[in-house]
């Protein structure tokens, strides 16, 4: 029997530093993890403290936990990766979520963005993307396997065949321009030196785009500048 200062699944107790990227691990396979972790685990600012076996002992681990960082596995008993996925935007909003799976699954992909996440990353490429998404995640940026990609792109052309059409402009130059450079991945450093203003400036733009729009994060973003033309899918 595991003891207070372990998961159920007999995880040690949160012991990373406040230097490291602090990840929950979820996956029902416990060899899956073991293959995980040890890919995680090699990076010096990476580091998994926590192991749950189903999506709901990971809400549990997230709600009682100190974690930066969530990676779910999809196809999990008792609750999925993407219904802990939702419960986890609700219960901690700053934890970033990344989707591990095996599917490459258009379906799957839009629900993982719906549901918050903000990477999908595959089982069968995770020794080559699993590092690079945890650290975009946790820069506050999307990571998208080309596949991916693929689907957004192919999202956007649909819309365009139906006809919808980008709602009524509600934007200033300005924060247009600040939208446009934060889609294709410029820092708020970065588009400050762009645009020769400062990063208080930039961030305050950047509020008021994540309001005005009704959108959460960078990868929302993103996904409307494509929408409405300001850069190419």
């Amino acid at each position: 029997m595991p003891d207070a200062t372990t998961s159920p699944t007999g995880t040690p107790p949160w012991r990373a530093s406040r230097n490291t990227i602090r990840i929950l691990l979820a996956d029902d396979h416990a060899l899956v993890r073991r293959g995980v972790r040890l890919i995680l685990d090699q990076e010096p600012d990476l580091e998994v403290v926590a192991e749950a076996g189903d999506g709901a002992e990971a809400v549990e681990l997230a709600r009682t936990g100190d974690v930066d960082l969530a990676v779910l596995d999809i196809a999990m008993p008792r609750m999925t990766g993407l219904q802990a996925a939702r419960e986890l935007a609700v219960l901690k909003p700053g934890l970033r979520i990344l989707m591990l799976t095996m599917h490459d699954n258009e379906q799957y992909f839009f629900q993982a963005l719906k549901a918050g996440a903000s990477g999908y990353v595959l089982k069968s490429v995770a020794d080559r993307d699993l590092v690079a998404a945890c650290r975009a995640a946790m820069r506050d940026e999307p990571f998208l396997y080309p596949g991916a990609v693929t689907a957004l792109i192919r999202n956007y052309l649909d819309r365009a065949r139906r006809g919808e059409e980008a709602p009524d402009q509600v934007l200033t130059p300005r924060e247009e321009e600040v939208l446009k450079l934060v889609a294709e991945g410029h820092s708020s450093k970065e588009i400050a030196e762009l645009l020769f203003i400062s990063v208080k400036t930039v961030q305050r733009h950047r509020a008021n785009l994540l309001q005005k729009l009704g959108l959460r994060d960078r990868l929302e973003l993103t996904r409307y500048a494509i929408r409405v033309g300001l850069i190419e899918p």
